[in-house]
């Protein structure tokens, strides 16, 4: 008998010990699951970086590169030192009252995501926390994502220090207060209305695209882009290869952008032990992710095709897919997640369109490749997608995802883009900050704000031709 007990004994101690090993091998996934996310997402600001410059003319081509590298430098610590805590701190809004599920509101936030040194034990070197400094990593690089999309828009005119004003204000704090609010289990949005949004159609592109429309408005167009008349003049880069091979650099990136919005299973932060899930809380699988993007980057890449024959809708009609299909991939079925993207890229060109005939210069596109379709992407997903769970809960008490709900989420998402872009941007105008002066922008920025040419041996620039010609 006492022999027996000894050999069990030894079993259990096996066990325990197979089981302990099971659990750092868990974390240890979890951990370099989302530090992969990282360099990955890394990857859409080389795009961004190597779209921009090259829809730049040849005399913009540096200062456009150097804009999208300070974007990403500014936002970095600010995200550190207070935009991680707006999103922990205000999911019900003011005055940060903790949430339902008991990870939100200000004092939760001052323990856990305060940069200035209470949350040490999270905010830095610890070999006990293996997931705040990864998770802190992506939720960065989603927030340097959202500046990168507005740069794109204001090329060629904008002053380099309000561009940082911008980007800071819009990286670590506008689009936070959609996550707070939208894609937090706590969000007042996601319990209150239902509004799901789980790659951030909504909450990242709209908020970024809207921004940006905000700023256009009192910046202005480009010196030679409209004509007395009102109408435009196209007004071409100076290397369009590159800046397809850009968009295609921002697809390869969005793969680690929606890897790290889900959430692994079996750690003690993980919403389930044995599955993956949103960060709603609601199933998703890798799976589900690869088929849905897969046919939603298809979708789009031929509905802009079909409408406009262009290499560069068509990658912009590739981004658009994505975005189109975003809030509902855990949700869509990959024919439906086709369709979404097929109507986003085919009504693209004609919403860049119809923002351009009202004055409006947006040089790459942004405020409709991010806005106009990141908001269709939340509202088809009210229609598609109506009646499913928004947040992991007990049959009947869960928030389901409407229409209705669908809708206000979108109303918010554009408020909290368009508002601070456009007061913001105009308290700069009012200060002289916001536009470089007339003769600087004639000579060209690289000239006079970097200083340096990025092709010394060239010179001059592609000639202004009219956009529509049939007008």
């Amino acid at each position: 008998m006492e022999q027996q007990l000894a050999e069990l004994a030894a079993k259990v101690a096996e066990l325990e010990a197979a089981g302990g090993g099971a659990a750092i091998t868990n974390t240890m996934f979890a951990e370099t699951f989302y530090y992969v996310t990282i360099p990955l997402m890394i990857l859409i600001h080389a795009g961004f970086l190597a779209y921009e410059m090259g829809a730049s003319r040849l005399k913009n081509v540096l200062s456009s590169g150097v804009k999208n590298i300070l974007a990403f430098a500014f936002v970095i610590p600010t995200f550190y030192f207070f935009g991680w805590w707006v999103y922990w701190g205000f999911p019900t809004g003011l005055p940060g009252a903790p949430g339902p599920a008991g990870i939100s509101g200000v004092e939760y936030a001052n323990a856990i995501a305060w940069g200035w040194g209470q949350s040490a034990q999270y905010m830095g070197p610890n070999i006990a926390d293996q997931a705040s400094g990864v998770f802190f990593g992506a939720f960065a690089l989603f927030a340097a994502t959202t500046a990168s999309i507005m740069s794109g828009a204001v090329i060629e005119r904008i002053q380099t220090v309000a561009f940082i004003i911008l980007a800071v204000v819009l990286g670590s704090f506008a689009w936070v207060v959609a996550a707070a609010w939208g894609w937090h289990a706590d969000g007042w949005l996601v319990t209150d209305w239902g509004v799901h949004d789980f790659g951030a159609a909504g909450l990242v592109h709209a908020v970024a695209g809207f921004f940006a429309l905000g700023v256009l408005i009192n910046l202005g167009p480009r010196i030679g882009k409209f004509n007395a008349d009102g109408t435009a003049n196209h007004i071409p880069g100076h290397n369009m290869p590159l800046t397809v091979v850009g968009l295609m650099l921002i697809i390869v990136g969005f793969w680690g952008f929606l890897m790290a919005c889900v959430i692994v299973p079996g750690e003690a932060w993980s919403w389930f032990a044995d599955k993956p899930s949103t960060i709603y809380g609601t199933p998703i699988t890798l799976s589900a992710l690869s088929f849905n993007i897969l046919m939603a980057i298809a979708g789009g890449i031929i509905g802009a095709w079909i409408y406009t024959r262009d290499p560069f809708w068509m990658m912009s009609g590739a981004l658009a897919g994505i975005i189109s299909a975003a809030s509902g991939l855990d949700i869509y079925f990959p024919a439906l997640a086709f369709i979404v993207a097929f109507s986003a890229g085919v009504i693209l060109k004609p919403c860049a369109d119809w923002l351009e005939k009202r004055g409006i210069d947006d040089a790459v596109g942004a405020v409709t490749v991010h806005g106009t379709i990141g908001l269709y992407g939340v509202v088809m997903l009210g229609i598609w997608g109506s009646g499913y769970p928004a947040l992991q809960g007990a049959a009947g008490e869960a928030p389901t995802i409407s229409l209705m709900g669908q809708i206000i989420g979108a109303v918010v998402f554009f408020l909290l883009g368009f508002v601070p872009g456009y007061v913001c941007s105009f308290i700069l105008k009012m200060a002289g900050m916001l536009r470089v002066p007339e003769g600087a922008e004639l000579a060209g920025m690289d000239l006079v704000k970097v200083p340096a040419s990025g092709y010394p041996e060239w010179g001059g620039d592609a000639p202004v031709t009219p956009a529509h010609p049939a007008e």
